[in-house]
């Protein structure tokens, strides 16, 4: 009975620090770390969530940009930060996806990272250079059947969350495509546009400018729903694949023994983000839309995307560049 008393004590005593300590945090500047260059779609979505937190939280929330190794040397870095509450991840596909891609593997997210919030998504987009002879998915697929692998898609690199999307797509559509890889969205988008590949697969924030211009024109977005910076273009279950999604998805994760209360606070805060008009508009301005929900259903998210790109970079033997 007294082992018992003793126990509900120390019980009791954990979850009265863990309050206080909520109530206290923040009390010094919260860092996001990115594992992509400044002026990204990661990089746009971090800074706008950082400065809506930063007005309700009354503390900087400052963007450290760290890529490298496909974001490995920032999740690394999150990993091994002190977990109180101040070092944070805007993660992105790549969390997961490279579990798979990198042997051995470079970290277990699932194990390392709690997550804390989804953020949003941005459609992969299918765009091309606007002479080649054909406008949409049914006639895209029609010419790769007629010559398979002749067709060449740049994406930002092997592994990358476009390059997973377009193996998926040919999958389903049963052609087959010839990858090029590029360091980068940029050099595959310049490439497009200057005729060294056909076809292009970035997220939408990436190719609006050139579509704009009309330097690419874009067959078809990825997403379940029309983007509302390509209103005019087709998803791709709008062109005969209904049910297939690949997006670009954003969320922050923390180290994993940050203490709940403190992530449970931070989890509030940014689900009360979502729900600004400035977010919502900065996201759909990106091609994006927000995802509010639970820290469980970002969880499930990391889980289920970890298994799919565990299956196809099997199956394609996709390897990291």
């Amino acid at each position: 009975m007294k082992l018992l008393t003793r126990w509900m004590a120390r019980l009791c005593m954990c979850l009265v620090a863990g309050q206080v300590l909520a109530q206290a945090y923040p009390s010094k500047p919260i860092k996001v770390v990115v594992g992509y260059a400044a002026g990204g779609a990661v990089d746009v979505v971090a800074r706008t969530i950082g400065q809506s937190l930063s007005s309700s939280m009354g503390q900087p929330v400052l963007v450290e940009n760290k890529p490298g190794a496909g974001t490995n040397i920032a999740v690394k870095s999150v990993i091994g930060a002190e977990p109180d509450g101040y070092t944070l991840m805007m993660a992105a596909n790549a969390l997961a996806a490279n579990m798979a891609l990198y042997q051995p593997m470079p970290f277990d997210a699932e194990r390392d990272l709690v997550p804390v919030s989804l953020i949003g998504r941005v459609p992969v987009v299918i765009a091309a250079n606007p002479n080649v002879p054909y406008a949409t998915v049914k006639q895209l697929i029609e010419a790769a059947k007629g010559k398979p692998n002749s067709i060449a898609f740049g994406s930002p690199g092997n592994g990358s969350t476009p390059h997973m999307a377009i193996e998926l797509f040919a999958r389903a559509a049963g052609i087959d495509l010839q990858h090029v890889p590029y360091r980068g969205g940029a050099p595959a988008i310049t490439d497009a546009i200057g005729g060294q590949v056909a076809l292009v697969a970035v997220n939408a924030l990436e190719v609006l400018p050139h579509a704009k211009s009309g330097k690419l024109k874009v067959l078809a977005v990825l997403s379940p729903n029309r983007s509302p910076i390509f209103p005019d273009v087709p998803t791709i279950a709008e062109s005969g694949f209904p049910g297939f999604e690949a997006s670009v998805w954003y969320g922050l994760v923390a180290p994993a023994a940050t203490p709940k209360p403190i992530v449970a606070k931070l989890h509030d805060e940014v689900q009360k983000a979502l729900q600004t008009k400035e977010v919502r508009e900065r996201m759909s301005a990106v091609g994006g839309e927000v995802v509010p929900g639970s820290a469980d259903m970002f969880a499930n998210l990391i889980r289920s995307e970890r298994q799919r790109y565990t299956k196809l970079v099997k199956e394609a033997n996709i390897q990291p560049d």
